[in-house]
């Protein structure tokens, strides 16, 4: 009934009346996600009286209520069949402005219609297999990086900048020439690595490091947003470049890789956001080249050298393997570096682990992040050695019951999921540099055996990795309870008393003969079998 009388009023009706009943019918149907099948074709006449309305000359006010209902129309798949027309998506590109060929977006009273626009075709070109093909032809890819350029400065148009990224992430997603198009074409890599800059407002200190202002506010919401599908596109523009990328590139990557530790260490306007933002931001990381995530970790300053300094000497004289790592006016510093954009990913693994569901989708991409890290920079190593396993000093539980990270990621060794259970296994090896003798104290042999059976080493020795010769960190306490340490458990174990020591002399002499017996039955069945095999070897020689 609803698209009847919206239709009656659209095909017959004036601006005004237009713009009333279209408005009456998005409200309504403003969460409406499914629709009934038998107003199907009431639906596909409303679709194309709307698009007849839009070529007219109308205000403002109803072009916006004819693209908030053509854009709820736009979620059923069925409903796009017959709408979607080069001429139809012409008609959009040219109300979101995407055919424009000025250099400036003046007019604010148009802003609504821009960003309905872009809606809809996120929702067209996101159902219709014709929309995707007509945005080769029409070459829309490039259309919106040009938008983009009009309005990337400007924080009052985020929601235009939003849907621009949104629509661009669909393209480069659904189609793999757009990708190739937008890295080499149209500059896609710099672009975007420019949204997010503005999106967070970074301020370069050096080449590649950004001032961290740790007092002012959150994100907000409109520049979260618009940072998550920023981040979205890059990642699909930048899918293949871990495994080749020119030489030329790298300060492009690293600038890349400067403005994602940046995203790591501020917040969003709600912790949900925060994650979704950092859960992206290492998404990406994951495709820069593992030699351009050098940037993660920057050298101190002078005025931080002198505080570290301090810090130290405040340090008690046995806490000297703690001295290592110090926390100074909440920056978490290693060795002269740093550390705090590695210090959010492990914090940010250590979450996923704890929410205990979608390991493979969740927690894969960090801890594969963390673990190329680990084998290609030894500073990061280092660190999370230092904070993931620290010299052991009480052996008394198995190396998976507790609750350090150290206790989650045993753990994982032996989850049912193969591909969770080897990247937990590999960043536990990585972090002992390989060597199958360190990977053993801190996880048993039980727990490791899975991963040193893939890789041949189950009789012991190192991978084929290159690393520095390991210094002796083993504390007092270990050293003492080692020669009781269960091997295949990993934990210490209290002696077995001696069952012999409660015996009388009659039951020893008792245990005794009941095993002279049992050796003389193994004698006689080892030389009875050896007769008949050779009877049978006798028997084959027979013709």
């Amino acid at each position: 009934m609803d698209e009847e009388r919206a239709l009656y009023i659209v095909r017959a009706g004036e601006a005004g009346a237009i713009e009333r009943v279209l408005r009456d019918y998005s409200d309504k149907h403003r969460a409406t996600f499914k629709f009934e099948s038998t107003d199907e074709d009431k639906r596909k006449k409303l679709c194309e009286g709307i698009f007849k309305v839009l070529v007219k000359d109308i205000p403002t006010t109803c072009q916006v209520s004819c693209l908030e209902v053509l854009r709820i129309l736009s979620r059923d798949k069925k409903v796009l069949v017959p709408v979607t027309t080069k001429e139809n998506m012409q008609i959009l590109l040219r109300l979101a402005k995407l055919n424009e060929s000025d250099d400036s977006l003046e007019k604010v009273s148009e802003f609504p219609v821009i960003v309905e626009s872009l809606k809809c075709l996120c929702n067209i070109v996101f159902n219709s297999q014709m929309a995707q093909q007509l945005s080769l032809e029409l070459n829309l890819a490039a259309k919106l990086c040009n938008l983009l350029r009009k309005c990337k400065d400007r924080k009052f148009i985020s929601d235009i900048k939003c849907f621009d990224l949104r629509l661009l992430f669909l393209l480069s997603l659904l189609h793999t020439d757009i990708r190739s198009q937008l890295r080499y074409e149209l500059q896609g890599l710099a672009l975007l690595t420019q949204i997010l800059e503005s999106a967070f407002s970074i301020k370069w200190t050096d080449e590649y490091e950004s001032a961290i202002d740790r007092n002012g506010p959150p994100l907000s919401p409109q520049e979260t947003d618009c940072a998550i599908e920023a981040l979205k596109a890059l990642f699909n523009v930048t899918v293949d470049s871990w495994k080749a990328h020119k030489e030329s590139d790298s300060h492009q990557f690293r600038v890349m890789a400067a403005v994602l530790r940046h995203c790591l260490l501020i917040v969003g306007p709600t912790e949900d956001k925060t994650e979704e933002l950092h859960s992206n931001a290492v998404n990406l990381l994951s495709n820069v080249p593992v030699s351009c995530l050098d940037v993660l970790i920057c050298p101190l300053t002078h005025e931080e050298t002198a505080q570290e300094a301090t810090t130290l000497d405040e340090l008690p004289n046995d806490k000297t393997a703690e001295k290592e790592t110090v926390l100074k006016n909440n920056t978490m510093v290693y060795n002269g570096m740093n550390m705090e954009a590695i210090h959010v990913l492990l914090n940010f693994m250590e979450k996923r682990i704890d929410k205990g569901s979608s390991y493979r989708e969740g927690l894969t991409p960090v801890l594969s992040l963390l673990t190329e890290c680990s084998r290609a920079h030894r500073n990061i190593r280092k660190f999370l050695k230092d904070q993931v396993l620290p010299p052991l000093r009480d052996v008394t539980n198995r190396p998976e019951v507790g609750s350090t990270v150290r206790n989650k990621l045993v753990r994982l060794m032996t989850h049912v999921d193969l591909g969770v259970k080897q990247i937990a296994a590999e960043f536990l090896f990585v972090l002992c540099k390989e060597r199958v003798d360190s990977l053993l104290k801190y996880t048993g042999y039980g727990n490791a055996a899975g991963l040193l059976a893939a890789r041949g080493l189950l009789a012991g020795g190192r991978g084929d990795n290159w690393y520095s010769e390991d210094e002796d960190t083993d504390t007092e306490e270990y050293k003492n309870a080692k020669p009781n340490i269960n091997l295949i458990t990993g934990h210490l174990e209290e002696p077995m008393p001696n069952p012999i020591d409660e015996m009388t002399e009659e039951q020893k002499e008792y245990e005794a003969m009941k095993l002279v017996n049992m050796l003389d039955k193994l004698s006689r069945g080892i030389h009875i079998s050896r007769s008949c095999q050779q009877i049978n070897s006798l028997k084959l020689c027979q013709v």
